[in-house]
């Protein structure tokens, strides 16, 4: 198993935060490849809290613009949430603070550049604001969370900020079908710690796109961007 290139008193001044509780930031940087790998040591790994982290991270998210735009529909309100917790802008965030450098990885992990994965590294951010949650409250997490999401939140309101295909398909095919869009995971491939998913996009009966992705949000986003790309050409 590799251990972390960089000591977390480092990560605890990159954040500014210092925990109470230190076991909660050492389970919030275990990766599960890390644990599969100890199965004779009892070491929990981040997915739990990055369960959590994801719920603090969409409420501080929402009441922040909620609070900020009084003008703004619940559409666009909901546009802007999703383009500021995306994978994409989280995994930015993680790589920005270089986070990556403090996660425990198995060693197929490693060896397969899980310390610059987006996947790995957004879902890091989550449990790392799952256990501020846990270790210092609201108030802490709130902070935080929007000290480490300054940027992205500034490229969001700039229009800068990544695309967020599977809304945009969204309302481009409801302008004329009030058809749902769907999302079928068809195939999904690899260990438990490093998936690969596959991911087909349906819509009034015919297929228009299919993507792969390390999460099945990401594939599904691919699948977008491909029926994107398909219908615009």
């Amino acid at each position: 198993m590799d251990k972390p290139s960089a000591d977390v008193h480092d990560l605890q001044l990159l954040l500014q935060y210092r925990w109470r509780d230190q076991s909660l930031l050492h389970q919030a940087l275990v990766h599960s490849s890390y644990t599969y790998e100890c199965r004779d040591k009892e070491e929990g790994h981040n997915e739990r809290l990055e369960f959590l982290g994801d719920a603090v991270l969409q409420i501080i998210v929402s009441e922040h613009y909620y609070k900020l735009f009084h003008d703004k529909t619940e559409g666009e309100l909901s546009r802007m949430r999703a383009l500021t917790v995306c994978e994409a802008s989280l995994a930015r965030v993680a790589k920005r603070f270089g986070l990556g450098r403090f996660i425990l990885l198995g060693r197929g992990e490693e060896r397969s550049g899980g310390r610059e994965r987006a996947s790995l590294l957004a879902d890091a951010v989550e449990a790392l604001l799952g256990s501020i949650y846990l270790d210092g409250g609201l108030k802490e997490s709130r902070r935080v969370t929007l000290f480490l999401l300054t940027e992205v939140m500034e490229e969001v309101l700039t229009g800068q900020a990544l695309r967020d295909y599977k809304t945009e398909l969204q309302e481009l095919l409801q302008r004329d079908s009030a058809e749902p869009v769907l999302y079928r995971i068809v195939n999904e491939s690899g260990p438990d710690h490093d998936k690969l998913f596959t991911a087909v996009l349906s819509h009034a009966g015919a297929s228009l796109g299919e993507g792969m992705g390390r999460t099945k949000k990401e594939a599904e986003q691919q699948a977008a961007r491909m029926a994107m790309e398909k219908i615009q050409t």
